[in-house]
């Protein structure tokens, strides 16, 4: 057994209502082992024996969708993937942990459209391609920013953690 973190789009945010127990019930049912969620925010850890692959992300975003009708997706990542997401990401210790985000995506990124679009892109915001992620540094806050709007022309699907959400999943996957 290995263990992951998934990480759910659109859950407790533009009236996506889902109690972290409930959520944790449903994937014990469905053969998770070892599940514990982190914040309120759909971070769920759990052991099982499949890698991670597109068949187990669709199959978290099966069971939030036929339990609590709530469409959402599930971006699975390893250990070593977690950290490597606060590690690849630019813009760690420049900023606050809470400003600095990494964008997991549903699918693998088109870094050429990513590129196009951040040379053309005139935020305030700062942004770099990963793989199946992009990294943003927010400045001066998240609230008032325009980029998820704007990227909307990439049609990504995406959820975003700050680092600090990040390291807490890290230390958590850790025993800490």
């Amino acid at each position: 057994m290995s263990r992951y973190v998934a990480l759910l789009g659109s859950i407790n945010v533009g009236g996506n209502r889902l109690k972290m127990d409930a959520l944790k019930a449903a994937l014990e049912k469905e053969g998770f082992e070892n599940v514990a969620t982190v914040v309120a925010s759909g971070n769920v850890l759990f052991d099982h024996a499949k890698a991670p692959d597109a068949k187990l992300e669709a199959q978290i975003a099966t069971v939030v969708e036929e339990r609590f009708g709530i469409d959402t997706f599930a971006a699975v990542r390893s250990h070593e993937e977690l950290k490597a997401s606060i590690d690849d990401n630019p813009f760690v210790g420049e900023n606050e942990d809470k400003f600095v985000h990494t964008m997991f995506l549903q699918e693998p990124l088109d870094r050429a459209a990513f590129e196009e679009f951040a040379e053309a892109y005139e935020g305030p915001e700062r942004i770099a391609a990963g793989h199946r992620e992009f990294f943003v540094d927010f400045g001066d806050g998240v609230a008032d920013s325009k980029l998820g709007q704007a990227m909307r022309k990439l049609r990504l699907r995406g959820t975003a953690r700050n680092v600090r959400s990040l390291q807490r999943m890290l230390d958590k996957m850790d025993g800490s």
